[in-house]
C-alpha cells in the first residue's frame, strides 16, 4: 500500500500519467523497480521521474497513512479487492482512494448522485431534498459533494429518510469545504454514510480539485440527477462526466426563464437525458434487477400529478380552522412573506404567527430567512 500512497502523492502524476504507469509496470511496486530511461520513455515530466527514481515520497507516504488512520479512515488502491467496482470501470480511475465512515456498506448499496447550482432556488433546494429522500428511504445511497445549494439538500434529504449518503470531497479527508459544513459532514458519518477524497490528507479546496472530484461522484454512481445549473455550472461538468462513463443522466425540469433552469433544460432537450418528476423516474431506468426489487409490484399507474405532489395539497383533517387557510396560502416552490400571509388570509399577526408556529411543529411548512415561509414537501 505504501507504494500506492508515494505514488499518489508524486508531482505530475495525475490519474492519466498514472494510468500509463500501471499499464507499462501492472503495479505500483512495478513503478518503482523500473529503470529511469524506461520511466523517461513513457514522457513523464521530469520531476515525476526523479522523484520515482530517489523513491522519496516513501517515508512520507508511511506517515500519511499513520495519520490517516489516527483520524479513523482507511486508503483503498486500485488493485484492492474493497475498491468500488463502479468507479474501477472508468477511465483513469484514481488509484488510491481516502475513505471515512461506512464506506463498505455504502459501495455495496446501489448508488444515485444528486447534484446541481450552489445558489439554488427554494424550487430546487425542495426537489433535490424530496428526491434524495424518497431515494434514501428505499436503500438507494446518495452520492453529492457536499457544497452549498443542491448537494447540501441531497445530502439532508437521505439523512431525514434515516438513509445513507456519501460526500465526496475536492480537499483532503481532515479538511470540510466550506467550512460551515463541517457538522453536515460528521452527520453523514454519524448515520452510516462516508466521506471520500482521492486527495491526501492537508489538501487545500483549490479549483482544479473540483473536476476530479465530479469524476467520483458520477464514478461511484449508476446515475447522475442534475437538480439546477446554470450555463456554466461546474455541475453540467458531472453530467457530461457521467454520460462519457455509460451512466444514466437524469435532470429535473425547471422554469425556462430561470437561469439555474439552463443546464437542466438544456439537458433534457438536447442531451439525452432522462427528465424527473418522482424517485420511480429515476429507478426505472437502473439496472433490472435492482429497480425490480425497489419498484412496487403493482401494474403502473396512468401518469398525472405525482405522489409526492399530490400529497402536498392535501390538506391534513386536524389542523384548526387558521392552520388551514394559511397552509393553503403557502407554495412549495415559492417562498411566502409573513405580511403577504398576513394580508390573504386576513388574520392577525398574533393568529398567524401561532398558526405558521403550529405548521412548522407539525412539519408541514418551514421558516426561511427573513420571516419567509415554504410548504414542505
Amino acid at each position: 500500500m505504501k507504494e500506492w500512497i508515494a505514488l499518489n502523492m508524486t508531482p505530475g502524476v495525475g490519474p492519466r500519467a498514472a494510468a500509463r504507469l500501471l499499464e507499462r509496470f501492472g503495479s505500483a511496486e512495478g513503478v518503482y523497480t523500473a529503470l529511469r530511461a524506461e520511466l523517461e520513455r513513457l514522457r513523464l515530466k521530469p520531476e515525476a521521474v526523479e522523484s520515482i527514481v530517489l523513491r522519496d515520497r516513501h517515508e512520507e507516504a508511511e506517515r500519511e497513512l499513520e495519520r490517516v488512520r489516527g483520524l479513523g479512515a482507511d486508503v483503498l488502491v486500485l488493485d484492492d479487492g474493497t475498491y468500488p467496482h463502479l468507479l474501477r470501470e472508468i477511465a483513469d480511475p484514481p488509484i488510491t482512494l481516502y475513505v471515512k465512515g461506512d464506506w463498505a456498506a455504502c459501495f455495496e448499496s446501489p448508488c444515485v448522485a444528486v447534484v446541481g447550482s450552489r445558489r439554488a432556488s427554494t424550487y430546487g433546494q425542495n426537489v433535490a431534498t424530496m428526491l434524495a429522500r424518497d431515494l434514501a428511504g428505499r436503500g438507494v445511497v446518495i452520492v453529492s459533494g457536499l457544497a452549498r445549494g443542491i448537494d447540501a439538500a441531497a445530502h439532508r434529504g437521505a439523512l431525514e429518510a434515516g438513509g445513507r449518503t456519501v460526500a465526496v470531497l475536492g480537499t483532503g479527508l481532515d479538511e470540510a469545504y466550506p467550512r460551515d459544513h463541517k457538522k453536515l459532514a460528521e452527520e453523514i458519518l454519524a448515520k452510516g454514510g462516508a466521506l471520500v477524497s482521492q486527495f491526501p490528507l492537508g489538501t487545500p479546496p483549490i479549483p482544479e480539485n473540483f473536476p476530479y472530484r465530479n469524476r467520483i461522484i458520477s464514478g461511484l454512481s449508476l446515475g447522475v440527477v442534475l437538480v439546477e445549473a446554470a450555463e456554466n455550472s461546474g455541475s453540467l461538468i458531472t453530467a457530461r462526466l457521467a454520460l462519457e462513463q455509460s451512466r444514466e443522466v437524469f435532470a429535473v425540469p425547471g422554469n425556462i426563464t430561470s437561469r439555474n433552469s439552463f443546464g437542466t433544460n438544456y439537458l433534457i432537450k438536447g442531451a439525452g437525458a432522462k427528465l424527473v418528476q418522482t424517485w420511480q423516474d429515476v429507478i426505472a431506468e437502473l439496472p433490472q434487477e435492482i429497480a425490480a426489487r425497489i419498484l412496487p409490484p403493482e401494474p403502473k399507474k396512468k401518469r398525472g400529478k405525482t405522489d409526492n405532489a399530490a400529497a402536498s395539497t392535501v390538506v391534513p383533517s386536524d389542523l384548526t380552522d387558521d392552520e388551514r387557510a394559511v397552509f393553503r396560502l403557502i407554495p412549495t416552490d415559492e417562498p411566502s412573506h409573513i405580511d403577504a400571509l398576513a394580508e390573504a388570509s386576513k388574520l392577525n399577526l398574533s393568529s398567524l404567527s401561532s398558526a405558521l408556529l403550529g405548521l412548522e411543529m407539525r412539519e408541514l411548512v418551514r421558516q426561511l430567512p427573513g420571516r419567509c415561509f415554504v410548504r414542505k414537501l
